[in-house]
């Protein structure tokens, strides 16, 4: 697939010399050396990435990083400097003022921090705003926007003010009027803020839900890395108007690619983050449908393991065998496993966070079964090999050793 967005080698440097920072930067001057030397403010040094359509990606880094000089360059709301930005396929800096409004109107979408909203319109009218401005018919103007307002739950609220609603809802409102022109790109700047704890929660568990039916490209700004990683398909790391890092959440977490990252995600709860596809292991050896309690003891004895998962015909997980009862079966003379697999089992998909069955790892006599969209199984979890992995990470304490 092309990328919906593509960035090379922007800059944004401010003031009458801007081509001169670019310059010095380029001759491997740091943003503080060209800021101290030739007075020159750099905002953005030479990031590239590329966005693909449905994707998002998480644009985050401390104050002054050159987060929301980034974004508002991809727009063209702050020129840059240098360098290409590309939106499906155009090259945007190339376009003059009546085609850059037009891109603007169809292609862009944008949510503010402080919300933005007029206070002297109702609901209905704040979401129709851009209609107003894209000059739509009054009748499909209001019913776009009721969609809107109806896709973000505030139906039932059209008719009211923004001071007569909470601030979590005047960001619904905020979110919808961006929606109604049916943007392809959404560009969320610090949206949710502003925003009491249990509500930005609330917000973000939303955009994931409206994510799922829209199906919007989205550049989310934050400083807030719990959030990034919350809602991120990726991320990308800023410092000082550069890109140090780029990845998804467990690239960030588990290959910090300086210092910098790495002391910006060290408190991280990695078993939030993690999943099962980055920690099982394939499994050394399985009970086959045909299998008898004898070929299982001899596979478990082989690999020295107490338990084997035994598949049936169609190759899917059926069950696991524990060596114990295996032995019994072997005495009474059985020639199938039938009787002895326990099919109450955990199993988990490749994306399920470690955090949902961390702890019934304390209490299971065999691993965890990781299975795919057909419940075949692809890996397991040894509760050994996972807490030593966490535990080089500063992420598993005394008491989870327990």
């Amino acid at each position: 697939m092309n990328p919906i967005i593509e960035v090379k080698n922007l800059y944004k440097a401010f003031g009458n010399r801007a081509k001169e920072g670019v310059r010095l930067h380029q001759q491997g001057k740091s943003k503080d050396e060209i800021m101290r030397e030739a007075g020159i403010p750099v905002g953005v040094a030479d990031v590239s990435f590329e966005v693909q359509q449905g994707e998002i990606l998480v644009i985050m880094g401390l104050s002054g990083s050159g987060k929301s000089t980034l974004v508002r360059c991809i727009n063209r709301l702050i020129e840059p400097t240098a360098g290409e930005v590309r939106i499906d396929g155009t090259d945007i800096l190339a376009l003059g003022r009546h085609d850059l409004l037009q891109l603007r109107q169809k292609k862009f979408g944008m949510v503010f921090q402080n919300f933005a909203l007029l206070p002297h319109r109702t609901v209905l009218h704040n979401v129709e705003f851009g209609l107003e401005i894209q000059k739509t018919d009054p009748v499909k103007m209001e019913q776009k926007a009721m969609e809107a307002i109806n896709l973000v739950g505030l139906e039932g609220w059209e008719q009211s003010y923004p001071d007569q609603l909470s601030g979590g809802m005047q960001q619904r409102v905020g979110l919808a009027r961006a929606l109604a022109v049916d943007p392809d790109i959404l560009l969320m700047d610090e949206a949710f803020s502003a925003l009491d704890p249990l509500i930005r929660r609330d917000m973000q568990d939303e955009l994931i839900n409206l994510q799922e039916r829209v199906q919007k490209t989205i550049l989310f700004i934050t400083h807030d890395l719990d959030e990034a990683l919350k809602i991120g398909d990726r991320i990308i790391l800023l410092k000082d108007g550069a890109l140090v890092q780029e990845g998804t959440a467990e690239d960030i977490l588990t290959n910090p690619a300086t210092r910098y990252v790495q002391k910006f995600v060290e408190d991280v709860d990695l078993t939030k983050v993690l999943t099962a596809r980055s920690v099982m292991k394939k499994p050394r050896a399985v009970a086959q449908y045909q299998d008898g309690p004898r070929v299982a003891l001899r596979k478990m004895d082989e690999e020295s393991i107490s338990s084997l998962f035994a598949l049936d015909k169609a190759h899917k997980l059926k069950g696991v065998v524990m060596a114990a009862d295996a032995v019994d079966a072997a005495k009474r003379g059985e020639k199938i496993l039938d009787h002895i697999i326990n099919t109450d089992i955990i199993k988990v998909k490749l994306d399920t966070p470690v955090a949902e069955f961390f702890s019934d790892l304390a209490t299971l006599q065999y691993p965890v079964a990781v299975v795919d969209d057909n419940d075949k199984l692809v890996g397991v979890i040894i509760r050994g090999s996972l807490l030593a992995g966490l535990a080089e990470r500063g992420t598993v304490d005394n008491d989870n050793n327990s």
